[in-house]
């Protein structure tokens, strides 16, 4: 069982390039989310999945509820505020740029929310939840809860136009690095939390924080993923772009499934996880990029199951580590 912290909203997907078409039509509405969109990925790769969030109890609420229910995705509601929205204007490449109407507060969800951690093999968490308060120190709280009998990752997912000041957002995210496993990021999110330094070189600090793991998605160049004595970067998979939206959190979502099927999730797999070979990390690497180029090739948020992306490819000597 793993369990994903953080928002659920509606993205409000404009796209300019379908405009001439009847009234409405260039709009669509979609389930979205960082975290949501973790969660219904790694529920569609068979792993059981509950999701600690807010959503209310309004029309976009019931669209996000019927999206987690038809996934398998049980969800633990708190906060009162209307359900958070996200309206992302395609560019000419299908890329999203982002204006928010956000809440993120999950009182009322502690104690089961405590619960969900203290059974789950892995936690996962980031954007919105680890930025924005009071919701940020609540999971905060709960990775700290979570940290000696789960393997825990991340995902900055940096929002500028929520959270602007850059200093704490950057404190902000080292927090996090420093009580998880796994941290993923965009080169667009390195760039903007480090200015100063290469994204590389940002990975490779984060590594010294704590993380076994780190790995960096770089749109249309493809990932590279480092652990404390392996490197890895691969070219991304050709596909034609329907948009982007939602290809990082398929990403991070195979990443887990992958991390699960080598046996190194929990405090039980965190040996096998400091221990990954060149090979494994290759592996993961190419499927949670091929799980980024699926969603890439179809609209909004949607990740593959596991019947289109198939087993992690790992020769048996590294899966047996």
């Amino acid at each position: 069982m793993i369990t994903v912290i953080g928002e659920s909203l509606v993205d409000i997907i404009s796209d300019p390039r379908r405009e001439g078409l009847p009234q409405g039509a260039s709009t669509q509405a979609h389930p979205g989310g960082s975290p949501l969109n973790v969660a219904v990925g790694a529920a569609r790769l068979g792993l059981a999945t509950t999701l600690v969030t807010h959503y209310a109890d309004d029309p976009y609420g019931d669209l996000i509820e019927g999206h987690l229910s038809a996934n398998g995705v049980a969800a633990l509601r708190g906060g009162s505020a209307p359900t958070s929205t996200a309206t992302a204007t395609l560019g000419a490449d299908g890329a999203a740029t982002y204006a928010f109407n956000i809440s993120w507060d999950i009182n009322g969800a502690a104690l089961p929310a405590l619960e969900a951690v203290q059974r789950s093999q892995h936690v996962h968490t980031g954007s919105v939840a680890a930025a924005v308060a009071p919701g940020d120190q609540a999971a905060l709280a709960l990775l700290a809860a979570a940290g000696e009998h789960a393997s825990i990752s991340y995902d900055p997912n940096c929002r500028p136009g929520i959270s602007p000041d850059v200093a704490a957002a950057r404190a902000q995210a080292e927090r996090f690095v420093s009580v998880s496993d796994i941290v993923k990021a965009s080169d667009e999110d390195l760039a903007w939390l480090y200015p100063d330094r290469t994204p590389e070189e940002t990975l490779s600090a984060w590594l010294e924080l704590g993380p076994a793991v780190v790995a960096m998605t770089r749109g249309a160049a493809g990932p590279v993923v480092l652990s404390r004595h392996e490197r890895v970067e691969l070219a991304a998979e050709p596909v034609a772009v329907a948009d982007t939206v939602g290809a990082g959190d398929s990403f991070m979502a195979a990443l887990i499934s992958g991390l699960d099927q080598l046996s190194a999730l929990g405090a039980a797999g965190r040996p096998r996880l400091h221990a990954l070979t060149v090979e494994d990390l290759q592996a993961l690497a190419a499927y949670a990029n091929h799980a980024a180029a699926l969603t890439c090739s179809r609209p909004g948020a949607n990740p593959p199951d596991a019947t289109e992306l198939g087993p992690l490819a790992v020769p048996a000597a590294a899966r047996e580590g």
